[in-house]
């Protein structure tokens, strides 16, 4: 099985593909294997020494590791932990996810599901091209406050991404939106 692995803006996170999907209904982050207990995958990768943060998109896994190792040591291990798991064709998330936190929010207002829709449909498919993803955690006083995931979540880029992109865009189409902030 041929797993692509792709470089990511942030130099501590690679992008892993491995032609089939992921979690292909919501984006999942693990900074724990304590979080990670009903995904096997996600545990055998934290069982790599260096692996920090696991991040499971539609179609790929972007690994996070500890600034103090390298690629060159971590990346076999990874692809080897990768090719056992789907050569057995197991499935990623055989049971149901983990129960993530925000599903359970009351339901947005009309201000708050139009920020959502918007970051749905035109920033997080282009983040995701770079191994992370952004949720949205609230709307209060003109400040949307974002999540970083994945390669996102500590990239160097990701203060200039929230700023000069997401903070412009919406401030372009939802004049309410002072700025954005992450969490």
């Amino acid at each position: 099985m041929d797993i692509r692995v792709d470089n990511t803006p942030n130099p501590e996170t690679l992008k892993f593909l491995a032609g089939r999907p992921i979690a292909p209904d919501e984006p999942l982050a693990f900074s724990t294997p304590e979080e990670a207990t009903r995904v096997p995958l996600v545990q055998a990768l934290f069982d790599v020494p260096g692996v920090v943060s696991v991040f499971l998109g539609a179609d790929f896994i972007s690994i996070t590791k500890d600034v103090k190792q390298a690629w060159s040591g971590l990346r076999p291990q990874i692809l080897t932990v990768l090719k056992d798991f789907f050569a057995k064709g197991l499935e990623v998330l055989a049971t149901a996810p983990p129960t993530n936190p925000e599903s359970s929010s009351p339901a947005p207002d009309s201000l708050e599901k139009d920020i959502q829709d918007l970051l749905n449909e035109r920033i997080r498919p282009f983040v995701a091209q770079d191994g992370g993803d952004i949720v949205f955690k609230k709307f209060e006083d003109g400040v949307v406050y974002l999540e970083m995931r994945g390669a996102c979540s500590g990239c160097p880029s990701a203060e200039a991404t929230l700023k000069q992109g997401v903070e412009n865009l919406l401030r372009h189409y939802i004049p309410e939106v002072v700025r954005v902030e992450p969490v």
